[in-house]
């Protein structure tokens, strides 16, 4: 029973991952624990899966060249590293707290995606000047939660790169697919090295949420992004709430 519902969470996360620019592990890890994964493996395990399903979604926005590739590789060379001492630092955090940080980051994000959807924003990639230590401290911040949490940062990097590097909606989503695609490589290898992976809940759950991923990329092409975000936003407030209070 166990996998089975980890079968259809990973088809509701990799539609979601693919639709609104994100890795998907932020309501993964929630979801795993609720239905009886340990803490700890239900924050490690959706990570593996995040390499391919992004990269699967990714390639729907690349087409359409609203990829930052700027803005993705000072993402890479400072959250790289980050993600690795964020993911070191689960030796000594306990994965029951993880997950109770992950509920509040989903509340929080809820929060920051129907604001942000209330604010007119350019449907068209612009060009983005950035000084670079805006784009390292983004990249910094955004890695070492995201080796914490094993989401491959996909969660916090759209807002950021909205609020702070005001990229328009679309090329948020698309950078932030990429730049995910790599942030899960060293936080997948740390976490697997701790012993903190259940491969059969992997397997399971990357089965289902990769093939969904490319199908959620492609619907948020074509949908509203403004429509989409306060629909997501609201979900994840409600699903953070519930899962704070249950776990």
């Amino acid at each position: 029973m166990t996998l089975a519902l980890a079968a259809v969470i990973g088809l509701a996360v990799g539609f979601l991952g693919g639709l609104l620019g994100k890795g998907g592990s932020a309501i993964a890890t929630p979801m795993l624990h609720a239905i009886g994964v340990p803490a700890i493996v239900a924050v490690a395990a959706p990570l593996p899966a995040t390499i391919p399903s992004t990269i699967v979604a990714g390639y729907a926005y690349s087409r359409e060249k609203l990829v930052d590739w700027r803005v993705f590789r000072w993402s890479v060379w400072f959250g790289v590293p980050s993600t690795v001492f964020g993911a070191l630092l689960t030796r000594w955090i306990s994965g029951g707290s993880l997950v109770k940080v992950t509920d509040v980051v989903l509340i929080a994000l809820g929060i920051r995606l129907v604001l942000g959807a209330l604010e007119a924003k350019p449907e068209v990639p612009l060009v983005v000047h950035s000084p670079g230590w805006q784009l390292a401290v983004v990249a910094v911040a955004v890695g070492v939660v995201s080796g914490l949490l094993a989401n491959s940062g996909g969660f916090l990097l759209a807002p950021l790169f909205m609020a702070v590097l005001r990229l328009p909606v679309k090329s948020a989503l698309a950078s932030s697919l990429a730049v995910a695609s790599v942030l899960a490589l060293p936080g997948t290898i740390v976490h697997a090295a701790l012993g903190h992976m259940n491969w059969t809940i992997v397997l399971v759950f990357g089965s289902t949420s990769v093939p969904l991923s490319f199908l959620g990329a492609r619907t948020a092409l074509r949908t509203d992004p403004q429509h989409l975000e306060r629909i997501y936003g609201g979900a994840l407030i409600v699903l953070g709430a519930v899962f704070l209070i249950i776990s």
